[in-house]
């Protein structure tokens, strides 16, 4: 009996025992903490996970699938044009409208296909960080100055956060480089304006579904919103069109699912949930029992969600019982967050970035959040931190990115967006605050 691991277990046994012995139930603070981590937990299953992550789920299926590997490396790969690569990942946010896990599972998608580790990055931060609705919300309420300094800030971000990430990790790169097969050019599959096409009907589907109430009631951004369930139809429209040209999906099937999201539409108007439930249980019932590619798609698509929905779950808990809700406090009190970004120190810079880097804000909650704070005495500069650093990441981010890259590279890609979030805190609030 190897005696050292049988201690090892049984101090792991003593500990999570003297835990659970000496639970503080029974206090103010700790039950609402548990409370409000459920709170959290549930809004997140009713909000996010049907319209955000399952369709990015099956986008990041669909990228595993159906787009050529040869295509990933030749744009975002090792070997690709550094200045192409980085700029079609640094601008990918104005496209997708997403928070911090939604865009998990398109970043696993594209690494996995040779993504080199630097564009890889820059996505994973531009996708939630250059958000052009949050950044016209944050111009509108908090200052034209912040909303031009997230946006310009974001953009530079994603691009050295990339490099740096690249740099870093160079002869990890190097040798993934030099393992990577030369390609040939005609990899099969689908042409280009067909996929381009393909992917733009899912990503209509996510952007729309997901369109948020705007606080006005007339110009474009409250016409799209009303007119949101109208695009998302649409879109859905031609993607089974798609599904049954281009991937033989049989039509009848196609017609079945269109006939039960329409039917639950028409009895239950007001809850838009249900018949987009139902196209989402149709098109996974039927893809997952094809025999053609429509197949392997559901199942890259469910292998996604099985590696992904249970950490990002377990991490809105956590952050929930840490922090709780908007305008809710959990273990931490909401004081000793206000009263730690107050003025433009270091030190209170260092501190929004930091918390805003394990909060979980879904897209375009930060602003509301940031106007209270500063209300209660923030500075502009730890506001630009917290603006820069909390969209793009998240604890339950952080859980799923150590999934993907490892411990070593996740903690180095957070560090890097904490301590650009901070200098930039410091800089902005030195000429602004």
């Amino acid at each position: 009996m190897d005696w050292k691991s049988e201690w090892k277990k049984l101090v792991g046994i003593i500990g999570v025992f003297l835990a659970i012995f000496y639970l503080p139930v029974g206090t103010e603070r700790f039950d609402n903490a548990v409370m409000e981590a459920l709170y959290l937990a549930q809004w997140y299953a009713q909000e996010h996970v049907l319209l955000c992550l399952i369709p990015a789920f099956f986008i990041a299926g669909a990228i595993s699938v159906f787009v050529s590997q040869v295509a990933v490396m030749k744009y975002l790969g090792v070997r690709a044009n550094k200045i192409l690569a980085y700029g079609v990942a640094s601008v990918s946010g104005t496209l997708l409208a997403v928070c911090s896990c939604t865009v998990l599972p398109l970043f696993a998608g594209i690494y996995r296909m040779g993504a080199g580790l630097g564009p890889a990055s820059a996505f994973l931060y531009s996708g939630p960080a250059i958000n052009v609705l949050a950044i016209v919300l944050t111009a509108r309420v908090l200052g034209i100055e912040l909303g031009i300094a997230r946006a310009v800030g974001a953009i530079l971000f994603s691009i050295v956060i990339g490099v740096l990430m690249h740099l870093i990790f160079r002869k990890e790169e190097n040798q993934k480089m030099q393992a990577q097969p030369v390609m040939p050019e005609d990899a099969g599959g689908l042409p280009l304006w067909k996929n381009a096409l393909y992917f733009g009907a899912m990503v209509g589907i996510l952007v729309f579904a997901n369109w948020g109430k705007p606080d006005v009631t007339t110009g474009i951004w409250a016409a799209l919103y009303s007119a949101k369930w109208v695009a998302t139809s649409f879109f859905a429209v031609v993607l089974g069109v798609m599904l049954v040209y281009w991937f033989e999906l049989a039509w009848w099937k196609v017609a079945l699912i269109a006939a039960a999201t329409t039917l639950f539409g028409f009895f239950f108007p007001e809850e838009p949930l249900i018949a987009f439930s139902a196209g989402v249980i149709g098109l996974s019932i039927f893809t997952s029992t094809d025999k053609g590619a429509t197949s392997e798609w559901f199942s890259a698509s469910w292998g996604f969600a099985k590696q992904i929905l249970p950490l990002l779950l377990f991490g809105v808990l956590i952050a929930g019982g840490l922090l709780g809700r908007v305008g809710h406090e959990g273990l931490i009190p909401s004081e000793w967050v206000a009263r730690a970004v107050g003025g433009n120190s270091l030190g209170a810079n260092f501190f929004a970035s930091f918390a805003g880097a394990f909060m979980y804000f879904a897209t375009l909650t930060e602003v509301p959040i940031l106007q209270g704070l500063i209300g209660s005495g923030m500075g502009k500069g730890p506001a630009l931190a917290l603006l820069l650093a909390g969209p793009a990441l998240s604890l339950p981010s952080m859980l799923v990115i150590r999934s993907v890259l490892g411990v070593r590279k996740t903690v180095v890609f957070a560090g890097l967006v904490i301590v650009m979030a901070t200098l930039s805190g410091v800089i902005f609030g030195t000429f602004f605050g």
